[in-house]
C-alpha cells in the first residue's frame, strides 16, 4: 500500500473540511501539534535520563 499523493491529500483535506468545518479543524490541528511537541519532549527527556544513567554507571565502574 502506498502513501497518498498530492491530489489525494487535497481531496482528503476538502472532505475533512466539509465534515468538521473550519473552526473545529483548526482546533484539531492545534491539538495534534501540541501532542507532537509533548511526545518529542518526552522522548528527549528519556534520552537525557538514559545518557545520565549510563554516565553514572561508567563512572562507578571506573572507580571500582
Amino acid at each position: 500500500m502506498r502513501l497518498p499523493g498530492g491530489w489525494e491529500w487535497i481531496i482528503i483535506l476538502i472532505i475533512a473540511l466539509l465534515i468538521f468545518g473550519p473552526g473545529r479543524l483548526s482546533k484539531i490541528a492545534g491539538e495534534i501539534g501540541r501532542s507532537i511537541r509533548e511526545f518529542r519532549s518526552g522522548i528527549q527527556e528519556t534520552e537525557e535520563e538514559e545518557t545520565s544513567q549510563s554516565e553514572e554507571t561508567k563512572e562507578n565502574d571506573d572507580k571500582s
